[in-house]
């Protein structure tokens, strides 16, 4: 069995990850472990930007009013004034490190600003339609070449290091086992301190836009090591994915409609000026149950969103991925509409952390789509999630420099000598299939009792199926990407069913109204 020693060991490699590992290499030894390569991950395929006060038409107070609007009540204002006040210098940094921002010379930063579903003001700034992309790729190069971090990709956590794994007193982490894909052995992290950067659980859903690697693994590891989660509800699905029968799902930016871009029925019918007065500019959880109610309305399989009445050059220019991605499917959306439909995008809740990533265990943290800060509410606003990545994950990275250093306690090899090779593999990939298709039809964008109860029965038996299976054979990619999926769904359904009102993104049939006072939901592991 290997074993490996870090000062610190990074779980996740998307911004929340890239940001840690740069500003704490300089002083340790950091370890960043990846499900695939080091660019595979949601924030590569983030198109629209970030969010950040730059113009000075803009200001502080109006970021945080839109943040606070859009979570529908429930951000925690602390919270977001944090994020928001350290919005520019988060931006400055990705500059100085090289990102190649779309260029405005007219525009008194420099950079072209665009305006997403939310927003009162123009502050996206972005890298044409592909901006995960080259802010990742960036801080990649600089990851790479830097001798203090070891990336080790195609190695997939399997479980956290904790004192109470290892019959000691104290509520503390040690560091992950962790399956090296590769040489196909669980290899034994020991690290001071650990982070959680792996991201939501898009896949937790039939349709989503999130890349495979989106298992909820941060949040199921989290969970079963002691941590609380709060506000699980609220999945935000975006109101345009590509739909079509020969593409995966490919996201269709928000900026399309920041850009004009107006949502029709078949017949040109444009409709959601009839659902809220912001129109096409809504928050996404306005503009996805709008869809949603057209499209079972008239027995429709999508929408369409149409931009093409703007110049062709102006379509080209603003987004060349989107047009390209289009075009090689037959759809030229310089002269006709973009079929979408909404898919589960964006997991607002996760485990719970203070304002400097720290969750419920000593030594661990939680940074990006995998933590719950207070900031997205109950309803993400668009481009708010990198913005987080980088102020929380450099705070947590200060308070990690500000950390005394812990010794490490001796930490057995993972133990698999009980075990045998999988007899059946085809029962991962059914149980796979069915716990994507029971939230999908049971736990979307509408949602009943009736429907989060039969969930709920659904997913306890696929529990008990897989748990066992998970103490009988081998651990695989699948297997433990299925086990923390299942964990998750069930965290997803039980806060669903403790909120007795519709708010944000969580909408029942049974609650339709909102409670005048908002509270967070908040579970704890038991023991």
């Amino acid at each position: 069995m290997t074993t490996l020693k870090f000062d610190v060991l990074i779980i996740g490699s998307g911004l929340a990850g890239m940001t840690l590992a740069l500003h704490l290499a300089e002083h340790y030894e950091v370890g960043l472990i990846t499900k695939r390569d080091l660019l595979e991950g949601s924030s590569s395929y983030a198109q629209g930007g970030i969010a950040a006060v730059l113009d000075t038409g803009d200001s502080v107070a109006k970021h945080i009013d839109d943040t606070l609007i859009a979570g529908a009540g429930l951000c925690n204002e602390e919270t977001t004034r944090f994020i928001v006040e350290n919005s520019k210098d988060a931006i400055d940094w990705l500059v100085d490190l090289g990102v190649p921002f779309t260029r405005d010379a007219s525009h008194q930063t420099g950079f072209h600003l665009t305006r997403e579903g939310g927003h009162s003001h123009r502050r996206i700034i972005h890298a044409a339609d592909a901006t995960g992309a080259a802010v990742t790729s960036t801080l990649g190069q600089k990851i790479k070449a830097h001798p203090r971090i070891r990336v080790l990709e195609n190695h997939i956590a399997v479980d956290l290091i904790t004192g109470k794994k290892l019959g000691r007193s104290e509520n503390r982490c040690y560091g992950a086992y962790a399956l090296d894909k590769d040489q196909d052995e669980v290899v034994t992290i020991a690290a001071n301190h650990t982070i959680l950067a792996s991201g939501g659980a898009g896949k937790v859903y039939l349709y989503t836009t999130n890349p495979d690697t989106a298992t909820g693994d941060g949040i199921a590891m989290g969970w079963r090591a002691g941590c609380r989660v709060g506000n699980m509800e609220f999945i935000q699905f975006h109101p345009t994915c590509l739909y079509h029968p020969h593409t995966k799902s490919f996201l269709v930016s928000e900026a399309v409609r920041g850009e004009g871009g107006i949502l029709r029925l078949p017949d040109g019918t444009r409709f959601m000026p009839q659902h809220d007065e912001r129109a096409e500019l809504a928050p996404r959880d306005v503009v996805a149950r709008a869809i949603d109610f057209e499209m079972k309305k008239h027995g429709l399989d999508c929408v369409y969103l149409d931009i093409s009445y703007k110049p062709a050059s102006f379509i080209q220019e603003h987004f060349p991925n989107i047009y390209a991605h289009c075009l090689e499917l037959g759809i030229d959306i310089t002269q006709q509409p973009i079929p979408v439909v909404p898919a589960a995008h964006y997991t607002c809740g996760g485990l719970v952390t203070d304002l400097e990533g720290r969750t419920d265990v000593d030594g661990l943290y939680a940074v990006g789509e995998v933590a719950c800060t207070g900031l997205h509410g109950a309803n993400r606003l668009a481009s708010n999630s990198l913005l987080e990545c980088m102020v929380i994950g450099k705070a947590a990275a200060a308070n990690i420099l500000a950390s005394k250093t812990v010794p490490l306690p001796a930490i057995p090899d993972w133990d698999d000598s009980r075990v045998t090779d999988p007899d059946e593999e085809v029962v991962i990939s059914h149980n796979w299939d069915e716990l994507r298709r029971a939230m999908w039809d049971y736990v979307g964008i509408v949602r009943t009792n009736k429907r989060l109860e039969r969930a709920l029965h659904r997913i306890n038996l696929l529990s008990e199926e897989i748990n066992e299976y998970y103490s009988h054979f081998h651990v695989t990619n699948d297997l433990i990407e299925l086990r923390n999926l299942v964990q998750t769904a069930e965290l997803i359904v039980r806060s669903a069913l403790l909120r007795k009102e519709s708010r944000g993104l969580h909408f029942s049939r049974d609650y339709p109204q909102t409670d005048a006072t908002c509270h967070d939901t908040v579970l704890t592991p038991a023991g």
